[in-house]
């Protein structure tokens, strides 16, 4: 079995913060998917079903995002699973909105829905963070995170959740290039493959006007017999001859 673990905070009021994406990307995976009804179990709501042929459960822990590593914990050795069954998915200051990353372990960022699942569930588990941004001002984080999204944000979150629903399979097989390659085409952004196009060759520098003319003054080889040379040596040659 996969745990896929989205993290919030339980309740109306911050259903639709920015602290709680993880919670909208589990939701838009369940209803996408056709898994169970939720239920409560393990402190957290949860759903089951299937995707890429493995058995999967949902979770939403409802013991508020500081101590959810009590709820995915508790659920994690009840099944006998270990840290690398399980995907954490969550909000990141440190990306721009709609950017997505995923990799295993790591810090937390001072992510404190981490560092909790970091206590009671090991470190070597799955990390799949999608960007809300940073506010610019450490003293403005607090009301950022716990601020609900803005209406302009759907331009960008809802692709986002419909791309990583309907290719969550990608999530369960551990296909995370190409998962980001999905995520970051449906926001706008280029696949993480794809190479940016070669800068154009630098044109030659110019030669300033002083080098031209250095050129230009250049004697060329002079002719030395016929009409031509004859000429020149009346108009040239020494005085005298």
């Amino acid at each position: 079995m996969i745990i896929l673990a989205g993290l919030g905070n339980p309740g109306a009021q911050y259903q639709k913060n920015r602290h709680n994406i993880g919670f909208m990307a589990v939701d838009a995976i369940q209803r996408r998917h056709g898994f169970s009804p939720w239920a409560k179990k393990f402190k957290a709501e949860i759903s089951e079903g299937t995707l890429g042929g493995e058995k999967v459960m949902l979770i939403k822990p409802q013991t508020f995002m500081n101590l959810s590593g009590e709820s995915v914990g508790e659920a994690m050795r009840f099944y006998k699973l270990s840290p690398e069954d399980i995907v954490a998915i969550y909000d990141e200051l440190d990306l721009m909105p709609g950017k997505a990353r995923i990799k295993t372990g790591g810090g937390h960022g001072g992510h404190n829905g981490i560092k909790s699942l970091d206590a009671h569930c090991g470190l070597n588990y799955r990390r799949l963070r999608l960007g809300i941004g940073h506010p610019g001002d450490k003293s403005k984080v607090h009301n950022h995170v716990l601020g609900d999204f803005a209406k302009s944000d759907a331009e960008w979150l809802e692709p986002l959740l419909e791309a990583l629903a309907e290719n969550a399979d990608m999530l369960v097989r551990s296909e995370d290039s190409q998962l980001m390659n999905k995520l970051a085409l449906a926001t706008g952004g280029k696949g993480e493959d794809e190479k940016p196009a070669k800068a154009p060759k630098a044109a030659k520098p110019a030669q300033s006007h002083i080098h031209q003319a250095r050129n230009f003054a250049q004697p060329k080889k002079l002719p030395e017999k016929g009409p031509m040379a004859e000429m020149l040596k009346k108009m040239f040659g020494p005085k005298g001859d």
